[in-house]
């Protein structure tokens, strides 16, 4: 099919950029029945770059709003059962310091806190989830050359790989096309903060038979602390592919063979598939959006990789921005209520940098101590307190569900005073989880008897307003957003829907 003939001339939203971010953003609108286009370069998903490895919980709640959650589930090498613990060793092949369990939110199945656990998965394979979930949106092979913004909406030059141009109509952009955004020039936006001077080298290897040679058992995090090298290292499956971060190693130093052999601890057999050096940066633009055009993931913000927050704080972004352009194409919201996505998502990447940024102060190589490849009796006369730094300086990086589960909206001019957060998650029947009962726009939970109910049921009607009504007997009202967040909560209703629609802006 020519390629041309594939784009159209005009699109309700065209998204830059078809990573993690961008494809969220296309399906997130398809969610409320709105068309987009998501343009993006690269024909295919490269494996061997595999970047975030931990889909948190709040991605995975949201993936399965999408009906996603249990494909990623199935598709994923590691299963949420395969563990959940960082294990600190002096090598892969050498002895055990300490360990740390309950990581990254992969104990919560079952648990009332959450409607889905994290998941280690590649961000490879949910971004060919999301791919196949927006397919009639998607356009590979062409990129966002430049924008032209103007009241009534935004015209986009978009050039092919091999070198067609076309022109593209769209009310309103969204830019997840990275760090180089060409949307964030486009609207003036700059970032702000700075890089860490350390250097990084990631390798993606094939190891036969290394472990079943291994003495820690299954973990999602092995962290050498060897003064000699120091780094991480995971699985990418349970076959034979590996991952690992040399920390404070230069491209130009590296050898990947011997690096990958000091982590383990020994001459193993190595096969080098991928390298990838860099260095962790704190970037946040200094704004988020124009009138039409809006900057969302690492076009928006960038934080270092510890935590696993990453792409996960850009899913974020993606339900925000999505269901707020949503409800204005739609014509139940004024346009006033975009402004609310800075407002919202910026604090909430601020917070993000902030928290990454605080566990990235203290990695192996400040931990390792010499004292730990000495003799046995050297290793255990130090070995207590260094697992004692290990769980003091670590602790928040694998435990910050206040921060993945707990971010909250307050303040926000489209929520009440004492509303904003996440929507307080429980299993109201084995297997069915309260957001199961959501609808995709406003949903309004609680004693329906009460006369606040009727109110709030007569404002929507009156707005045009899609609300899906829950009923629990003696239970407060709540006004949920189609994001999970509540919007208001209380006796009297008068002008919540209003404030949470961004009328009174």
């Amino acid at each position: 099919m020519d390629l041309v003939a594939q784009v159209p001339d005009s699109v309700p939203v065209l998204i830059a950029g078809g990573g993690p971010v961008g494809l969220a953003t296309a399906v997130e609108l398809a969610h409320h029945g709105v068309r987009s286009l998501v343009v993006e370069p690269r024909e295919s998903v490269s494996w061997l770059r595999p970047r975030a490895k931990t889909t948190s919980a709040r991605s995975m709640e949201l993936l399965r709003r999408w009906g996603l959650a249990e494909t990623v589930r199935a598709r994923a090498p590691l299963a949420v059962s395969w563990s959940d613990e960082a294990v600190f060793v002096t090598s892969l092949l050498g002895r055990e310091i300490t360990r740390i369990g309950g990581c990254f939110g992969l104990d919560l199945v079952g648990s009332d806190l959450a409607a889905e656990p994290g998941q280690q998965v590649p961000q490879p394979l949910v971004e060919e989830v999301l791919r196949e979930a927006a397919a009639d949106a998607l356009r590979t092979g062409w990129e966002v050359a430049g924008l032209r913004e103007d009241p009534d909406g935004v015209s986009v030059r978009i050039v092919s790989a091999g070198g067609e141009e076309r022109e593209v109509r769209a009310q309103y952009v969204v830019g997840c096309d990275g760090p180089r955004s060409v949307t964030r020039a486009a609207i003036g936006a700059r970032y702000e903060g700075r890089q860490d001077a350390r250097p990084n080298f990631n390798i993606v290897f094939r190891a036969p038979g290394l472990a079943e040679r291994m003495p820690h058992g299954p973990a999602v995090h092995y962290w050498v602390l060897n003064p000699a090298q120091p780094g991480l290292v995971g699985r990418l499956d349970l076959k034979e592919t590996w991952w690992c971060i040399a920390q404070g190693v230069r491209a130009e130093d590296a050898d990947p063979v011997r690096l990958v052999r000091n982590l383990a601890g020994a001459d193993i057999e190595v096969e080098i598939l991928a390298t990838d050096p860099w260095t962790a940066r704190m970037l946040l633009a200094d704004r988020y959006s124009s009138e039409r055009v809006f900057l969302a993931g690492d076009a928006a913000h960038q934080n270092p990789p510890y935590g696993g927050h990453g792409f996960n704080t850009g899913i974020g972004d993606a339900v925000n921005i999505g269901w707020k352009l949503a409800a204005v194409l739609h014509g139940w919201a004024p346009a006033t209520l975009l402004a609310s996505y800075e407002t919202e998502r910026r604090p909430i990447a601020a917070d993000t940098i902030e928290a990454a940024a605080a566990n990235m102060a203290t990695l192996a190589p400040e931990l390792a101590d010499p004292a730990l490849m000495g003799d046995e009796a050297a290793f255990e006369r130090v070995r207590p307190a260094v697992a004692e730094a290990v769980l003091r300086t670590k602790d928040s990086e694998f435990h910050s569900l206040d921060l993945v589960l707990g971010y909250t909206y307050a303040g926000s001019p489209i929520v009440a005073p004492d509303a904003g957060e996440r929507l307080p998650h429980r299993w109201p029947a084995p297997g069915e989880s309260l957001y199961d009962r959501l609808g995709p726009d406003f949903s309004l939970l609680g004693d329906l008897s009460l006369p606040g109910a009727g109110v709030l049921v007569e404002q929507a009607r009156e707005l045009g307003v899609p609300l899906r009504t829950v009923d629990l007997p003696g239970e407060p009202l709540t006004l949920v957003r189609p994001d999970q967040h509540v919007a208001w909560r209380g006796d009297d209703p008068s002008g919540a829907l209003r404030q949470a629609l961004g009328h009174d802006r």
